[in-house]
């Protein structure tokens, strides 16, 4: 067995003993993939497989506008809603922040390693999920924790 399995094999066990299903069955396609020797699908899945998790986030977070549970007047409420405008600062910001992320990380691959594993830490122990929008609906809670209701 070659260390990379033996990495993703514990990578698996910390998702499973974290009870994070997203890390372990994540974890546990690629395991798959390279006992299957699809390994040759790896740059693939490497450059479109964030664009291809953002579009299905996006759809899901889209849904409710489609099926209709987000009506227009709804939306415009939006606008009339402290909170509501705060969540659009802070999407905008968060980003914002991605952007410059992506950037940072096509320059530094270093880095990308370091998020991988923070991430990884993050979803396991602290029962995080590695989302983009849910980190700023994460941030959006924590500033409204201390502004008045």
């Amino acid at each position: 067995m070659d260390w990379i399995s033996i990495i993703l094999l514990v990578l698996l066990a910390l998702g499973i003993i974290g009870n994070n299903a997203t890390v372990s069955i994540a974890v546990a396609i690629l395991l798959l993939m390279r006992l299957l020797s699809l390994e040759r699908y790896f740059p693939l899945l490497e450059q479109h497989g964030l664009q291809l998790g953002i579009i299905i986030l996006t759809i899901g977070i889209m849904t409710p506008l489609a099926s209709g549970k987000i009506n227009p007047s709804s939306i415009l409420e939006i606008f009339t809603n402290w909170h509501s405008l705060l969540a659009v600062a802070v999407g905008m910001f968060v980003a914002y922040l991605a952007g410059k992320g992506t950037v940072l990380m096509s320059q530094n691959p270093l880095i990308v390693t370091g998020l991988l594993l923070g991430t990884i830490a993050g979803v396991t122990f602290f029962r995080g999920v590695a989302v983009g929008p849910l980190i700023a609906a994460g941030i959006l809670a924590f500033i409204l924790q201390f502004l008045p209701k």
